[in-house]
């Protein structure tokens, strides 16, 4: 009886730590959501409801335009360069409709009002943040106002 209680105990630990190397192997699921107000150039980023960052953007300038709507962000470029626009970088790209994206700029100046051709720019490091934040939740909806 004592043999087989301990060797019940024993499986039962065995699939507990089975348990949790199979919880801390699965991906992080979560919600995230980049919503840009392009009314006041901000970037609200939500991770399952609830705020985690506040970031001055620019968006499209005068003669541009940065589209309305709700996207989910497809290809990732931790550094693309625009074919389109004098080979200029782009780093921490996250492309959310054919040619546009969210991604760094070192025009860091010109945040908090319209400067770009059409795409989402942000600081570097708050650039760098958000891909992070793709990357391991597995995407990011883009939601722009």
């Amino acid at each position: 009886m004592i043999v087989f209680r301990l060797a019940e105990t024993a499986v039962m630990a065995v699939l507990s730590l089975c348990a949790l190397v199979t919880i801390a192997a699965a991906p992080a699921q979560a919600d995230v959501v980049a919503k840009i107000d392009k009314s006041n150039q901000r970037m609200r980023v939500y991770v399952n409801g609830t705020l985690r960052h506040d970031w001055a953007v620019s968006t499209a300038r005068k003669g541009f335009v940065t589209p309305s709507g709700s996207y989910r962000v497809g290809h990732m470029a931790r550094m693309h360069y625009s074919r389109k626009y004098h080979n200029s970088p782009m780093p921490y790209s996250l492309f959310f409709r054919g040619g546009y994206a969210i991604h760094g700029t070192y025009a860091v100046g010109h945040l908090g009002r319209q400067a770009s051709h059409g795409c989402i720019r942000l600081a570097p490091a708050h650039a760098a943040a958000l891909y992070e934040l793709t990357r391991i939740y597995g995407g990011t909806r883009v939601v722009i106002r």
